[in-house]
């Protein structure tokens, strides 16, 4: 063989082997798991993108498969299962450990925040400022990355008398967790407990006057069909967290790590004004298909929350029953604070 063509032998040989070792080490070095309790669905845009960013941001180094509808685990389940390693992250609704995360699931009572945008400020200082809330997740061995904000909560039913509290007495309206019945019982209202995906029947049948729940699930459900009528925004909560467990975070580089948190705190950035599109979007769909939106009057509101009792007084008073009162006080006061207007 002639020596310029020995030569290019060779080069391409060399070439070959550093193309194969480019392909090996871009090869995913963590390919991390995430259990989803919720179906894939526009919703989760923010969470999808989250996982996206973190690929590209580490060029491939970090891969995340979500697994939705439970398909890793129940939403009951995947904490636990976050916190032993058996998958990596989770996103993860606190009233589903009531026992655990006692001080992430007041995020859920009603009437404490004025709107979801208020209520995930209050979750970024909470995490920053008062440790008891990094200390349940550490108790569960999972590291919090960003928070979950919900829909403004509505009635909706075939009267359009859901806009006063005079309206509302005797009604039987959808009901879920322990704090919310509380809230419906104050004026006079029928607490049902229902799932989302039984609203659509009951209302219909005549079971529930008016179901509770935000825009985007009147819209998923339909049950603007045999409900015409949404009065509102009632109420504002916060929604699941997500989590990385602690033996998967151990695991990865500083260099990643940082990566991970700078692209958390973007992604809860960019998860209200999401929201607000998405809901805004949904509203005008429903509309779109004959359903009627009536707004619910600020002294009617007023009226309600006076004659409710003080839930974030009444998960203090429970805390304190549980050996947990001067931190849930603790809580309580800076939640006032930070929610005074």
């Amino acid at each position: 063989m002639k020596k310029p063509m020995r030569m290019l032998v060779q080069a391409a040989v060399v070439l070959t082997t550093v193309a194969a070792a480019a392909s090996a080490h871009a090869e995913a070095e963590f390919k991390l798991r995430w259990g989803h309790y919720l179906g894939n669905s526009k919703f989760l845009v923010p969470e999808q993108n989250f996982a996206k960013a973190i690929e590209e941001r580490t060029n491939g180094r970090v891969t995340i498969e979500i697994a939705y509808a439970g398909a890793l685990g129940k939403g009951n389940e995947i904490l636990t299962l976050a916190g032993r390693g058996a998958i990596d992250m989770a996103s993860v609704v606190p009233g589903y450990y009531a026992d655990q995360l006692r001080f992430w699931k007041a995020f859920q009572i009603p009437f404490i925040f004025n709107s979801s945008k208020q209520a995930i400020e209050v979750s970024i200082a909470s995490y920053k400022e008062l440790p008891m809330f990094k200390a349940e997740l550490d108790k569960m061995n999972v590291r919090f990355l960003f928070h979950q904000p919900l829909g403004e909560y509505y009635l909706t039913g075939p009267s359009p008398d859901c806009d006063t509290v005079d309206g509302l007495k005797g009604k039987k309206i959808r009901s879920f967790g322990a704090d919310i019945p509380k809230a419906q019982s104050a004026i006079g209202a029928v607490p049902v407990t229902i799932g989302v995906g039984d609203i659509y029947e009951a209302l219909q049948r005549g079971n529930l006057d008016y179901s509770f729940i935000n825009a985007g699930n009147i819209l998923a459900t339909k049950i603007y069909e045999p409900g015409k009528y949404s009065c509102g925004p009632i109420m504002s909560i916060a929604g699941h967290l997500i989590v990385i467990g602690n033996r998967t975070w151990d695991r990865l580089p500083k260099d990643i790590q940082d990566i991970f948190l700078d692209q958390a705190a973007k992604s809860q950035a960019e998860y209200i004004p999401f929201l607000d599109k998405v809901e805004s979007d949904a509203k005008a769909e429903i509309e779109a298909n004959g359903g009627v939106f009536k707004p619910f009057p600020a002294a009617e509101m007023a009226k309600w929350r006076a004659a409710a009792p003080d839930m974030l007084e009444g998960w203090v008073k429970d805390m304190e029953g549980k050996g947990q009162g001067a931190e849930a006080a603790q809580v309580a006061k800076r939640w006032r604070e930070l929610t005074a207007n």
